[in-house]
């Protein structure tokens, strides 16, 4: 999984010059329309050049010498003596490259005129499409956040062709109406990519592809429900935090290829699964689970070593948070459009696009499944749209779950570190005496 996001830059250009794929960037976790319409969904930092590391440059090798078939099952074989425990070196630094390159794209939008006073995630999404040709065309999802939409909007300098697919508020309309003006603005964004791609985006291409995502979705909440739970990890909670990060950033569009995507979970559920059964991986009944959100909009991801260091765990379930893991009901009697859209519905009453209760209760909801020890909230710079809620959001972990929370406040990556760590030890260690 990795080494696909590593390498997307010269699979994407494959496609877009060899195959003739339209090529359409997508944030947030909403690829399912653009595979629907056969073309290339595209998280645009994929777009970089990323410093490989020296094992994945290897593996890329072999795959193009033996073919992946071939190299999965070397990999296979390799696993069943265990020496593959350079694991936790390659995320670190696979992590350590994506992130050096997110402050780069950060650096590109505050250089080109960008408001000071606007959060990481905007920078770093305007960096990402500056100067971005191959791009052919920018899928939006009207959000909770303005400023958001705003930089969406001002990306037509250098995306021309924007499609949006317009969320209508809680408050617009009554419930039918406002399913009714989502199928609407679902159908609109439909026809104008089949326009963009020449081809048509059917009712069966849809429910292929909603079943692809059931699956990968019922694989990601395996990992953050049976096996985060788990009092032993099959790596060590720095390592395992480094996946969940991995797996928040490669979802948003499924490292452009679906059904690979897909695989790669079932891998990764079996083999965590594998490794936990013959005992291989770290006791962690004793380490405090900390939920840490939200970080899709730029996180310190130094977090999660200095927690492990001492001696807490960290989940990252931003997705879970937003409602985008639901699934999709697929049958041959309903609606794919209809059906798509009430997920989006759902989605925006949760999370992206909710008000501030409804946020602050998929927070809880998520808090009690995960059943966790305690919550570190991420309150990003120039971010009222999530950062405003922290003060109610803590009152009510505290008082109707019985759980500590701490705010974390972030502007860059690699910024006050050493304050961060000050900051949260006294905390994780009272945790850990209650624990």
């Amino acid at each position: 999984m990795a080494n696909n996001f590593l390498t997307g830059r010269e699979y994407l250009r494959r496609k877009k010059l060899r195959e003739k794929k339209k090529l359409i960037s997508v944030a947030l976790g909403f690829p399912d329309l653009i595979f629907a319409a056969e073309a290339i969904p595209v998280f645009p930092i994929r777009l970089e050049s990323f410093k490989a590391n020296r094992y994945l440059t290897a593996l890329n090798s072999a795959t193009t010498v033996l073919g992946w078939s071939l190299t999965s099952k070397f990999l296979d074989f390799a696993r069943q003596f265990d020496v593959l425990k350079l694991v936790d070196k390659i995320l670190e630094e696979v992590i350590t490259s994506i992130n050096q390159k997110y402050n780069q794209m950060y650096d590109l939008g505050t250089e080109n005129g960008i408001p000071s006073d606007l959060c990481y995630g905007i920078y770093a999404i305007y960096g990402m499409h500056k100067e971005r040709k191959q791009i052919d065309a920018n899928l939006n999802f009207a959000m909770r956040c303005g400023e958001w939409n705003k930089i969406s909007e001002s990306l037509k300098s250098i995306v021309p062709n924007q499609i949006w697919v317009d969320i209508p508020p809680l408050k617009s309309e009554n419930e039918k109406g406002r399913l009714s003006s989502m199928i609407s603005n679902v159908n609109k964004a439909i026809y104008e990519l089949e326009e963009l791609t020449g081809n048509v985006i059917s009712d069966n291409s849809l429910n292929k592809q909603f079943r692809i995502g059931n699956q990968v979705k019922r694989f990601y909440d395996t990992i953050l429900y049976e096996i985060s739970s788990s009092d032993f990890y099959p790596c060590n909670p720095a390592t395992f935090a480094e996946i969940l990060a991995l797996l928040t950033i490669t979802f948003q569009d499924y490292n452009s290829n679906a059904q690979r995507f897909l695989e790669n979970m079932s891998h990764l559920v079996k083999e965590m699964r594998e490794r936990t059964k013959k005992g291989i991986g770290t006791d962690v009944s004793d380490m405090p689970k900390l939920l840490f959100s939200p970080m899709y909009g730029g996180w310190e991801p130094e977090i999660h070593e200095i927690i492990y260091k001492l001696g807490g765990r960290i989940l990252y379930a931003d997705w879970e948070i937003l409602g985008l893991l639901e699934e999709i009901p697929v049958s041959k009697d309903s609606d794919p459009i209809e059906n798509y859209a009430k997920f989006l519905l759902d989605a925006s009453t949760k999370g992206i696009g909710c008000d501030n209760e409804n946020l602050a209760n998929s927070y809880l909801n998520a808090a009690k499944k995960m059943e966790i020890d305690g919550l570190i909230f991420n309150q990003v710079y120039g971010c009222p749209a999530m950062s405003n809620i922290y003060e109610s959001l803590k009152k009510r972990v505290e008082t109707e779950l019985n759980l500590p929370s701490i705010v974390i406040k972030f502007k860059k990556i690699g910024e006050n570190i050493e304050q961060i760590e000050n900051r949260l030890k006294p905390f994780v260690e009272d945790l850990r005496r209650i624990k």
